[in-house]
């Protein structure tokens, strides 16, 4: 990855970090829009379902997303599997800032039971690049708002998104 990708990748994470709650994700309810991303009272991203069940378009491409680069280690539905923890279960907890930080950073639990390890995707830019997506997506999960599955409503892909996407993915 070019140096200036993965410096703005890294400031774009400490300004995110610097604004998320300390709580876990809070109360998930979109509030505003920028360019198609929902936002909550906090500014931090988060779902939109129509009353038909159609997702926003981050929803959809945090699933799409998600099932190409996290569903390997935890489970189909962000449900955990034998070697990874639940992320439905853990983004009850997590606060924004804590969700960037563990996946750029990585994890590491140390019991004498086992050692589980998250490395840290900070390079990774089929993640990075999507990391908003991929947190409304479980944030939604988390909440009871996405069904399991591939969701078969979603909005049209925002022109913002598809800039972002480009510029990070060069």
């Amino acid at each position: 990855m070019p140096p200036t990708v993965t410096k703005a990748i890294f400031l774009l994470l400490l300004v995110n970090v610097a604004a998320a709650r300390a709580d876990g994700a809070g109360d998930p309810a979109a509030i505003t829009s920028e360019g198609g991303k929902y936002l909550d009272k906090d500014g931090n991203p988060t779902f939109k379902i129509g009353p038909d069940g159609k997702v926003d378009y981050y929803s959809y491409a945090g699933f799409v997303r998600y099932s190409a680069n996290c569903l390997a280690c935890h489970g189909p539905d962000g449900l955990g599997s034998t070697y990874a923890p639940s992320l439905v279960d853990a983004m009850k907890r997590l606060s924004y800032g804590d969700f960037l930080a563990t996946v750029a950073g990585g994890k590491r639990d140390v019991s004498t039971a086992q050692t589980l390890v998250m490395p840290g995707l900070a390079e990774n830019k089929n993640v990075m690049c999507y990391i908003d997506a991929i947190y409304v997506y479980l944030r939604g999960r988390a909440d009871d708002a996405i069904p399991r599955g591939r969701p078969s409503l979603h909005d049209d892909k925002p022109p913002a998104y598809a800039i972002a996407e480009n510029e990070c993915m060069g």
